[in-house]
């Protein structure tokens, strides 16, 4: 269910811009950089907001996807989960913005939760991301309870 809607209410638009995302985050599970980039445009913009170690607020942008293609694409031991939830969508035209909770896991380790949202815009091959942003915090999380017990938390 996204964003409390069934799947039956949900437009065909909404069902591809979640059906993108969870592109994105399945490539990053099977560790298959070229699923990752095909949920992406080709000129991406990606941001992380999170606390440094001081606490002070931090911004860190990118303006390229290659460092996390090569992450993904890299053989590393531990499946990246991205577990997500609460996907909220919006829609105007050709461009959309959704917006969704998640929960980063290192095989079922948990790792970091916060928010992500994208910036999407529709192309003769389906909808892609063009900009990503995303919050991050190791404390504080209000993940659901079946996400939990699926990493025997």
């Amino acid at each position: 269910m996204l964003g409390g809607m069934s799947a039956q209410a949900q437009s065909s638009d909404e069902q591809a811009i979640a059906a993108t995302i969870k592109t994105l985050f399945d490539g990053m599970y099977e560790g298959d950089s070229s699923k990752v980039h095909s949920a992406f445009t080709g000129a991406v913009n990606t941001a992380t907001i999170f606390r440094d170690k001081t606490g002070a607020p931090a911004l860190r942008q990118e303006a390229s996807l290659d460092a996390f293609l090569k992450g993904v694409g890299t053989p590393h031991a531990e499946k990246w989960t991205e577990e997500f939830w609460n996907v909220k969508i919006n829609i105007d035209g050709d461009m959309a913005q959704a917006w969704c909770d998640y929960a980063f896991y290192l095989d079922h380790k948990f790792s970091h939760c916060g928010v992500d949202a994208f910036l999407l815009h529709k192309t003769k091959n389906g909808w892609k991301i063009f900009h990503l942003a995303d919050t991050r915090k190791r404390e504080g999380c209000v993940i659901p309870k079946e996400i939990l017990a699926k990493h025997n938390q």
